[in-house]
C-alpha cells in the first residue's frame, strides 16, 4: 500500500494556498447553470441559453463539464490536504463513499420532487453522473499515484468510447455509417443500452437519457482532465506558469476536439469524445483567466484584497451544491402549484414580465435573472453567515 501511495504523497507535501479562482469560476459555473436551467420560455430563448438541439456546441453546453472538470480538480486539493493533515486511506475512503451516496439521493430528490412517483422516477441525472465520476475518480486516485496513469485511463475513456460508438453494431439497426447514421438520435449504442435497463418513463427524453449509462466512460475523461489540471496546479511552479500552462492545455483541447468533430461530431447528449476535448479546452481556458484575474494579480500582496464585483460569484461557489439543489426544488414546486386560471405558478411569473416586456427573448432572459437572484438571495445568508455546507 505504501509503495502504490508514494507518487501521490509527493503532490501533498505542501499546502497551496487556497486558490479563489476555483470558487470563483464554481460560482460562475453554478450561476449560469441556473440561469439556463430556468427559461422563461424556452422557445424564444436566446441561442446562448439553450443546449444544442443535437450535433453541435452552445455556451449553454459548457456548463455541466465546466463543473465535473472542477470536481476533478478539487479531488486532487482535497485529498492532497487531509492526507498531509494525517487522515488515513481509509478513512478518506469512508467519506468518497458516503459523499457518493449523498449526492446519488440529492440527485433523485432533484430528479422527482415534490411528487416521487416511482414508475416514472429517473435515475440518471446531473447529479447521478457527478457521484458516479466521483466515486471512481476519487477511489482511483485514492490508491493509484501519479499523473501519468490518470493520463492513459483518461485517453483510454475516449478512444473507447468511439470505438464502442463508431464500430459496434446497434442491435436491430446495424453497424454505425453503414447500417444506420453515425450518432443517429434513437439508433446508437448509448441510446439502445438505457433502453435496455429503463423503460420510457425513466429517461430523460424517453427514448435516450443524456446522463445515460454508457456517455459516463467520457464523463469520466472530463473528471480525469480536471485531476490532472490539479496536479499541476500542487506543483511548485509559479502561479504565472500554471496559468499559462492550463492556457496551453485549454487551446490544445479546443484545437483537437474541433478536429475530432469532423469524424465524430461534437455532441453534449452523448458526450462524446470530441466533447470532452473541446469542452474541456474552454474549461482550462476559463480557470487560466480566473486564475491570472484572481489569484495571479493579488500573489503579491501580503494580505490580498477581495474585489466585491466577486463576490456574488463567491457566494454560489462556495455553496455550489447547495445553490444548485435549491434552484432545482423551487422551480419544481412552484411548477407543480397550479393556479385558477390553469397555469402554474412559473408560467405566471414569466407572462407577468412578458406582458410588460414586447421582446418574447429579453423577457424569458429577464425572467431567468429573476430566478437566478432569487436563488441567490438564501445562499448569500449562508455566505454571510460563513456556512458552508459540504457534500
Amino acid at each position: 500500500m505504501t509503495a502504490i501511495a508514494a507518487p501521490l504523497a509527493e503532490h501533498t507535501t505542501s499546502k497551496p494556498t487556497r486558490l479563489l479562482s476555483l470558487d470563483l469560476l464554481r460560482g460562475l459555473t453554478i450561476g449560469f447553470m441556473i440561469l439556463v436551467n430556468n427559461n422563461g420560455n424556452e422557445a424564444v430563448a436566446y441561442w446562448p441559453l439553450k443546449h444544442a438541439k443535437w450535433n453541435g456546441f452552445t455556451p449553454t453546453d459548457l456548463v455541466f463539464p465546466t463543473f465535473l472538470f472542477l470536481v476533478g480538480v478539487a479531488i486532487v486539493l482535497s485529498q492532497g490536504s487531509r492526507l498531509g493533515g494525517g487522515a488515513t486511506r481509509q478513512s478518506l475512503l469512508g467519506h468518497i463513499f458516503r459523499r457518493t451516496v449523498i449526492l446519488y439521493l440529492l440527485g433523485l430528490v432533484v430528479n422527482s420532487f415534490p411528487f416521487f412517483h416511482l414508475s416514472t422516477m429517473r435515475f440518471y441525472g446531473v447529479l447521478p453522473r457527478i457521484a458516479i465520476c466521483y466515486f471512481i475518480v476519487a477511489t482511483f486516485n485514492l490508491f493509484i499515484g501519479g499523473w501519468r496513469n490518470k493520463a492513459a485511463v483518461a485517453v483510454a475513456c475516449l478512444v473507447g468510447y468511439w470505438i464502442l460508438m463508431r464500430f459496434v453494431p446497434v442491435p436491430g439497426f446495424g453497424v454505425p455509417t453503414h447500417g444506420v447514421p453515425l450518432l443517429d438520435r434513437d439508433a446508437n449504442l448509448a441510446a439502445w443500452l438505457d433502453r435496455q435497463i429503463f423503460s420510457a418513463p425513466h429517461l430523460y427524453e424517453r427514448t435516450r437519457d443524456p446522463e445515460g449509462l454508457l456517455s459516463t466512460i467520457p464523463a469520466l475523461g472530463t473528471a480525469l482532465f480536471g485531476l490532472l489540471t490539479g496536479y499541476w496546479l500542487r506543483s511548485t511552479r509559479t502561479l504565472a506558469s500554471k496559468a499559462r500552462g492550463i492556457a496551453i492545455a485549454g487551446v490544445s483541447g479546443v484545437l483537437l476536439g474541433g478536429l475530432w468533430n469532423f469524424s465524430f461530431p461534437i455532441n453534449k447528449k452523448l458526450w462524446t469524445s470530441s466533447y470532452v476535448l473541446f469542452a474541456g479546452g474552454l474549461s482550462l481556458l476559463l480557470l487560466a483567466l480566473a486564475i491570472w484575474l484572481v489569484d495571479v494579480r493579488s500573489a503579491g500582496e501580503s494580505k490580498p484584497k477581495q474585489s466585491r464585483l466577486f463576490t456574488p460569484l463567491l457566494v454560489f461557489g462556495t455553496n455550489a451544491i447547495t445553490a444548485y439543489v435549491f434552484s432545482e426544488v423551487l422551480a419544481d414546486g412552484l411548477g407543480s402549484i397550479r393556479l385558477s386560471s390553469g397555469i402554474n405558478v412559473l408560467q405566471w411569473c414569466y407572462g407577468a414580465i412578458a406582458r410588460v416586456v414586447p421582446d418574447a427573448a429579453f423577457a424569458s432572459l429577464l425572467y431567468s435573472l429573476a430566478f437566478v437572484a432569487v436563488c441567490w438571495l438564501p445562499v448569500s445568508l449562508l455566505y454571510r453567515s460563513r456556512i458552508f455546507i459540504k457534500v
